[in-house]
């Protein structure tokens, strides 16, 4: 789909010209460091603004993606077509007795740190998630045991229509690594976390714990999506990976992690298309020597670069 002016006009009527950016480069707003361009990248500041976002995107019949933090994500080389909304403003965090609210673009980690400082237990799981608060509830993350529906109370969303919508945890039928979220079209705006009380030290000892887990098992020197697949039933993604010897195996510059088989690094400069060439070459990999189909966790979305 080809750009107007009148859809940038529109969007910068919503917010303002400083947070309405055309062919935004897109690689330095993912954890893999890759992806091409935007057509249309806008930055919304207020709730509102997001509903009218959608309602321009509807009214235009235009494409319309929504970007978070970018962690469990790669973007093809070719970019994204339309408008891409980044939620990276709306990062407010409160607390208010045991309950915390966090807005969709705050990082999951600095509510687990935010939650920590105020005697709350129940999100050190979160400590070392380097997705925001929407990305964690669109994929149900979790880490160490515990996941995003142990806790989550309810969630505040602008479905497809462009009105906000208030839903209970239970709504959003949160399941290994999955909710309903993407199939409905719902953009998460604040989530609704229950925790309990506990001393500092405790909810200190258990975080610190698993900062050092994750730091010592996982290539985090380099540019990677993290965990690149779900568990397969009955088995660990990174063992039948190393099993199978992909340890070291690279395409241009992604590599399987020599340090964790199950992250794919970009180790030297890789295009989008390199990584993706190597994670299918481990499935087909894996499912020759095993026959276990494994499943991405990561997000692939965005264009092939024209020819």
């Amino acid at each position: 789909m080809g750009r107007t002016d009148h859809i940038y006009e529109g969007l910068v009527q919503i917010t303002s010209s400083e947070n309405v950016i055309i062919d935004k480069p897109l690689k330095n707003h993912t954890y893999t460091r890759l992806g091409g361009k935007a057509d249309y990248f806008v930055t919304p500041v207020t709730y509102e603004q997001v509903q009218l976002i959608v309602q321009l995107a509807n009214k235009e019949n235009i494409s319309f993606t929504l970007l978070g933090n970018g962690s469990n994500l790669i973007i093809k080389d070719g970019g994204i077509r339309g408008i891409v909304m980044y939620l990276g403003e709306l990062d407010k965090i409160e607390v208010t007795g045991t309950q915390l609210v966090a807005q969709s673009g705050a990082l999951i980690a600095d509510v687990s740190k935010k939650a920590l400082h105020k005697r709350l237990t129940g999100l050190e799981f979160a400590c070392g998630i380097p997705g925001s608060v929407g990305g964690a509830l669109y994929m149900n993350a979790g880490a160490y045991g515990g996941e995003i529906k142990d806790v989550l109370v309810s969630t505040v969303v602008v479905d497809r229509e462009g009105q906000l919508r208030t839903l209970k945890a239970e709504e959003l039928d949160l399941e290994y690594r999955t909710s309903n979220i993407p199939d409905n079209g719902y953009i998460v705006l604040e989530a609704t976390f229950a925790l309990q009380t506990e001393r500092y030290e405790v909810i200190k000892v258990v975080m610190d714990d698993l900062t050092y887990k994750r730091e010592s098992k996982q290539p985090l020197e380099y540019p990677t999506c993290g965990s690149v697949f779900k568990r397969p039933p009955g088995y660990f993604a990174g063992k039948l990976i190393q099993d199978s010897g992909l340890q070291g195996k690279g395409i241009g510059g992604a590599e399987v992690s020599l340090k964790h088989a199950g992250f794919i690094i970009n180790k030297s400069g890789a295009t989008a298309e390199e990584y993706i060439a190597l994670i299918r070459y481990v499935q087909r990999t894996v499912k020759e020597k095993y026959g276990v189909d494994l499943e991405c966790e990561v997000r692939i979305i965005g264009d092939d670069p024209l020819e």
